[in-house]
């Protein structure tokens, strides 16, 4: 069984399995908002390709050890002397990359019937958007021209590693932040904020000013998603998550985890699934 969390788990932001946790994420929100917004409206699953420069690649990933040569200095000759100069160098090994890499990033777009007008874009937050240089700069100038040709967006991060998406007033700091922006009529965007220890709220999807606007329950459909893929069959959960918990709540994550191996003794929550 699956670790009872109110809300978001957060091993589950472990960077090795969120890719595949922020796409199905992002299908099963398309699923809970199809039958929510037709005929009027219908939402897609679209992609982009976003480039990563070696920088970004290095704070993406980034090895626990760094590997790096000694720098050695050489003895100036004497004047007026004409010598071949002999260089100590000790062997060493270092990785370097020579190449940018791209990859395909997906979201949700809700767009209006029959002409296809983009009317809400749907963000879930990846490590490229939060963790490195170049690419967290195309989403933000995407980001910004979006805003700026009235394009409602919902921005949905759930990654407590990385920088914030950056607001005009920052809100009191917590471990995750749904953002809702609605240009029309006055610009004003929606902050939610909220813990690991809490569930997800709820919130509104824009759409076109003066219709009724969907509710997203984002707690049900995230751990849908969880009861599916079955993730609790491949986490460790006697390992600290990656970024580690508040000092404060170790405890009652335990106690928490403590919960699903009590439930079901014979799927220990953590480490590979009994034969």
């Amino acid at each position: 069984m699956r670790p009872p969390f109110p809300g978001m788990d957060p091993w589950l932001e472990d960077p090795e399995l969120w890719p595949d946790v922020h796409n199905s994420l992002i299908i099963a929100i398309r699923d809970a908002l199809v039958p929510l917004v037709v005929p009027r409206y219908f939402a897609r699953v679209e992609s982009r390709m976003t480039v990563l420069t070696g920088e970004d690649l290095d704070q993406l990933y980034r090895p626990d050890v760094a590997i790096r040569s000694d720098d050695l200095a050489t003895p100036l000759p004497e004047a007026g002397v004409a010598v071949m100069e002999r260089i100590e160098a000790k062997p060493y090994r270092m990785f370097v990359r020579l190449e940018e890499d791209e990859i395909e990033e997906c979201y949700l777009t809700i767009r209006e019937l029959p002409g296809r007008k983009l009317v809400t874009a749907i963000e879930v937050l990846s490590p490229t958007n939060k963790r490195t240089k170049k690419a967290r700069q195309d989403y933000l100038d995407k980001r910004y021209d979006l805003m700026r040709s009235g394009v409602n967006l919902v921005e949905i991060d759930l990654l407590r590693s990385g920088q914030r998406m950056p607001l005009s007033n920052a809100p009191p700091p917590t471990d995750y932040r749904i953002l809702v922006y609605r240009p029309r009529p006055n610009k004003l965007a929606e902050v939610i904020g909220f813990s690991y220890k809490d569930p997800i709220p709820s919130f509104t999807i824009p759409l076109i000013v003066g219709e009724a606007e969907p509710t997203l329950d984002l707690n049900t459909v995230l751990h849908g998603v969880i009861d599916r893929a079955l993730y609790y069959l491949t986490i460790d959960y006697r390992q600290p998550p990656h970024p580690r918990l508040h000092k404060e709540d170790h405890a009652w994550a335990e106690s928490i985890i403590a919960q699903a191996t009590l439930r079901s003794p014979e799927a220990p929550a953590g480490g590979e699934p009994p034969p």
